[in-house]
């Protein structure tokens, strides 16, 4: 049986598909600085005159939002692990459909905070599902739409606590962000394991260096992407 969930299938089935646009995923586990990334990204692609969508996963559509709540949130009850993969894939079907694809084929540069390999890590290492059914599922929900590029933030379970607890002021966080720490050093060689597998497709940086030498770094990867693009 031929493996249809490979990074090098996925980028098949992805442009098998045409798109005008770029589709730039910012993975990494909690208190990487994604949002300040993509922030700034956000604004340099517009100042230069591109057309941006900033979207996130779970969520980016109304009832992306709506799972969102239900996966992240306490007092929801249990949440098994199958659900929880089934619901982020549920979510990422209707973000794909409604969101992604329709601003890829208007040649905007789609920036999203999480994607694919966040099941991956999460539900296929962090939850012990497996990352090949969780990727099976996913490659469905998606119709094998890929990442032109990856950007993965390496932080370590150390830095990633403490940069939560000093954002939400010492609470816990949702319910990934109050797992233990193990469970966030599994997170983390997923996603390092997931761009060993393509590093042509991924960008992997650390974290814990300056704010500005990490985005130059990203714009820099970007502007190139959008060359090949042209």
């Amino acid at each position: 049986m031929s493996d249809r969930t490979s990074p090098e299938s996925d980028r098949r089935s992805a442009q098998s598909s045409p798109r005008a646009g770029l589709f730039v995923v910012l993975e990494g586990g909690e208190g990487a600085g994604k949002t300040t990334q993509l922030s700034r990204l956000d604004q340099w692609l517009q100042q230069s005159g591109r057309s941006v969508v900033r979207t996130r996963e779970p969520g980016g559509t109304q009832i992306g939002e709506r799972i969102r709540t239900l996966v992240l949130d306490h007092g929801q009850g249990e949440v098994d692990p199958r659900t929880e993969a089934l619901l982020m894939a549920a979510a990422r079907a209707a973000h794909v459909e409604q969101r992604i694809r329709p601003a890829l084929a208007q040649g905007a540069v789609v920036l999203c905070d999480r994607y694919i390999d966040s099941s991956l890590a999460y539900q296929g290492a962090g939850r012990g599902l497996g990352v090949e059914p969780v990727a099976q599922v996913n490659h469905w929900a998606t119709d094998g739409l890929s990442p032109d590029l990856t950007v993965v933030l390496d932080v370590i379970p150390e830095l990633s606590r403490q940069r939560r607890s000093d954002r939400d002021g010492g609470s816990a966080g949702d319910r990934i962000e109050s797992a233990e720490d193990s469970f966030h050093a599994t997170l983390r060689q997923a996603f390092l394991d997931r761009a060993a597998q393509a590093p042509e497709r991924y960008l992997v940086l650390d974290a814990s260096a300056p704010v500005e030498q990490i985005q130059q770094l990203i714009r820099d990867r970007v502007a190139a992407e959008l060359g090949d693009h042209q």
